[in-house]
């Protein structure tokens, strides 16, 4: 659900992460947190152990990295997926994210707030 360049189509690619089970910068936010079949959006119930948006530098992030993070999601309407749900099949937006204050700023979190889509799961 996030939007790429300008004429660019919504793109649905599985993209590979980090050693650190984290996106890798330079990309875009990860799409697959929707459901085609249900039309459902995929949010975590609640903030994984690991979670980057908890207190100290739990996953050993570079300093400014979460911020880089947010920061690409923001500018994209995007959303943060979960580390903990990256390369798995369901993949799900981060619930640190969800609960921040640029959370407003997400589409796919909008829309499946709008629709009544949003599906609660539980982090690996």
């Amino acid at each position: 659900m996030n939007r790429h360049a300008a004429g660019d189509d919504e793109v649905s690619m599985r993209r590979p992460h980090d050693v650190d089970g984290v996106e890798p910068e330079g990309v875009e936010p990860y799409d697959e947190v929707a459901d085609t079949l249900t039309g459902t959006v995929r949010l975590c119930a609640h903030r994984c152990d690991t979670c980057i948006f908890l207190p100290g530098n739990l996953m050993d992030l570079h300093p400014g990295r979460v911020a880089d993070m947010v920061t690409r999601a923001r500018r994209a309407e995007g959303h943060i997926v979960c580390h903990a749900t990256l390369g798995t099949a369901t993949p799900a937006i981060c619930r640190g994210f969800a609960d921040g204050p640029d959370q407003g700023r997400s589409l796919a979190l909008r829309l499946a707030r709008a629709l009544g889509t949003l599906r609660e799961i539980s982090p690996p």
